[in-house]
């Protein structure tokens, strides 16, 4: 991925995927998006690695968004279903991610953010869907209906219009923010805290929610209850247990 996309794989399970081109408010260029789709596979491969953090370089741009020089270049017009490397989506992925958003997250950049299963915001951060406003379009936005009130994605959506931090997050679109130059750390934190659930037990519950989006109430129970089945009959759930009636922290094994 050469410096485009930077990898930090760290001692503690978490992992650091950096787009690293500020210069061009970090937007999706070639080199990014490859850059990306390596980093992205690198993190599932990794079996020491239990939970990954997006972020950009610089505090001006998370991501702005697609490379519009290269679309007028090429003359594209439906973006190829696997240009760009989205998590759960054209990446399998089965670990949980956080985007940290350290600048403005425009078009593509709210895109991946979007498709992150956490976000921590700079409180100057910015996010749009900008796509009205030069003619492309954004069906990526659609499980945007389970994340935010109906209304307030037309609104999005419509206007094209930038929404601040503070807004980003009174919607729900962002879990936490953080002030300029902090948003990393508050990522970490927040990593940390998943880490410290059984391996087993977080990816049965992010099964779960995902699962909660696309099936009705009585499916949803019973396709969570399947998920969860591994969690309950592994080691870890009578570790967990027995730490706490010995008053210690449990020791996950992942099994």
């Amino acid at each position: 991925m050469q410096d485009a996309v930077l990898f930090d794989a760290r001692e503690d399970g978490i992992a650091v995927i950096t787009i690293n081109r500020p210069d061009q408010r970090n937007a999706l260029t070639r080199e990014v998006r490859e850059g990306l789709r390596e980093a992205w596979a690198r993190f599932e491969g990794d079996d020491g690695l239990r939970i990954a953090i997006l972020t950009g370089s610089g505090e001006r741009a998370f991501c702005a968004g697609g490379d519009l020089k290269e679309m007028v270049e090429t003359g594209m017009a439906v973006p190829p279903r696997d240009m760009y490397a989205l998590p759960y989506d054209t990446m399998e992925l089965s670990k949980p991610t956080i985007a940290a958003v350290n600048g403005v997250a425009f078009a593509g950049g709210w895109m991946i953010a979007q498709a992150c299963d956490l976000c921590v915001a700079s409180t100057t951060a910015k996010f749009a869907i900008t796509e009205v406003k030069v003619g492309r379009g954004s069906p990526w936005a659609a499980p945007l209906i389970h994340m935010i009130p109906q209304r307030i994605f037309m609104e999005i959506v419509l206007t094209g219009k930038p929404i601040n931090a503070e807004r980003a997050y009174e919607i729900g679109l962002v879990n936490r923010l953080a002030e300029p130059g902090a948003v990393l750390d508050e990522a970490i934190t927040l990593a940390q805290d998943v880490l410290e659930g059984a391996p087993l037990s977080v990816k049965a519950a992010r099964e779960t929610v995902m699962l909660s989006t696309e099936m009705g109430r009585s499916a949803a129970l019973a396709a969570a209850r399947a998920a969860h089945e591994h969690a309950y009959n592994s080691h870890d759930a009578q570790e967990g247990p027995r730490a706490f009636a010995e008053k210690r922290r449990p020791v996950w094994q992942g099994r």
